[in-house]
């Protein structure tokens, strides 16, 4: 059945539930594999203005939620560097997006788990730049294991390093260029609330990041420098394919009130919010975007 323009706006029917085709994918995963597609407000998002003039760093910028913030950020005005870890074919995919939009790009690849790395990226922004006036700290690795004998503690290392060390070492070489104005946006998870127990490293971190948002909050607060974050629900992106059994992927998302993952696009403008004036006293807050689950 042809959907109707009133179907298009019920949040039920907007986009594919599943089941899904059952599919994997190797670490960290592509868009392109992705079936059905993810959308990233490719042909959706329309800017306003809201960043005008704005230098953003956004990690995982390649792909899944980061594309869909860099798309929205450059169709708002801002210049953007795309951290990623090794998915060029994603991450030019993206930046031929934002280069559409009529911003400036730069994409650096690398291991953000890497202090030196973190360092190196906020210098790139700089020297390109000359100004950082928003960092998106969303880049992430997860693993699903059945038992926590399975967690290695190479691979807890890892996760951990990846998914909050990064954000205190990006935070702390950006410190010195963030003037009064700027934001940070951290990525957390409705995990942080309501813990997947087959993500159990996973989950760990992304509650530290909501402890670690409010304390950089009120820590910053008189610098005039806002902290805040996100916490996604399940949203379709290649981490899913790359990170659960074939038959869990197919089911993705079946278990939110609104029966459905969420896609990227989805997202990005809870992003354009904390990043612009129109969030001004909003600090050490967090968006959920859930599809529903509570968090509470």
């Amino acid at each position: 059945m042809a959907r109707t323009s009133h179907d298009t706006e019920d949040p039920v029917k907007k986009y594919p539930r599943p089941p899904f085709p059952e599919q994997q994918q190797e670490l960290p995963g592509s868009d392109r594999k992705l079936n059905p597609k993810a959308d990233h407000g490719e042909k959706s998002y329309k800017g306003s203005g809201k960043l005008e003039g704005k230098k953003a760093i956004i990690t995982g910028g390649d792909s899944g939620i980061g594309r869909a913030v860099a798309i929205a950020f450059a169709r708002e005005g801002a210049d953007i560097l795309i951290s990623y870890l090794n998915e060029e074919e994603d991450a030019k995919e993206t930046a031929k997006w934002v280069r559409e939009a009529g911003r400036k790009v730069e994409l650096v690849p690398g291991d953000i788990s890497d202090e030196q790395h973190c360092k190196e990226i906020i210098q790139r922004a700089m020297d390109t730049f000359g100004q950082i006036d928003i960092l998106v700290n969303n880049a992430a690795y997860q693993m699903s294991h059945k038992s926590l004998q399975e967690i290695s503690a190479e691979e807890l290392e890892y996760t951990f390093r990846t998914n909050i060390f990064s954000m205190f070492y990006l935070c702390k070489a950006a410190e010195q260029y963030l003037k009064p104005g700027s934001t940070v946006i951290n990525t957390s998870s409705v995990n942080a609330y309501k813990p997947n127990p087959v993500l159990l490293h996973y989950a760990t971190t992304k509650g530290a990041i909501q402890n670690f948002t409010a304390g950089l909050a009120q820590l910053w607060a008189e610098k005039g420098i806002r902290v805040n974050c996100v916490a996604p629900g399940p949203v379709w992106t290649p981490l899913i394919p790359s990170t659960f059994p074939p038959e869990d992927v197919a089911e993705f998302g079946k278990n939110t009130p609104l029966k459905r993952a969420g896609q990227p696009a989805e997202l990005a403008a809870a992003y354009v919010l904390l990043a612009s004036a129109d969030s001004s006293y909003m600090l050490g807050a967090t968006i959920q975007v859930t599809g529903g689950t509570p968090t509470i």
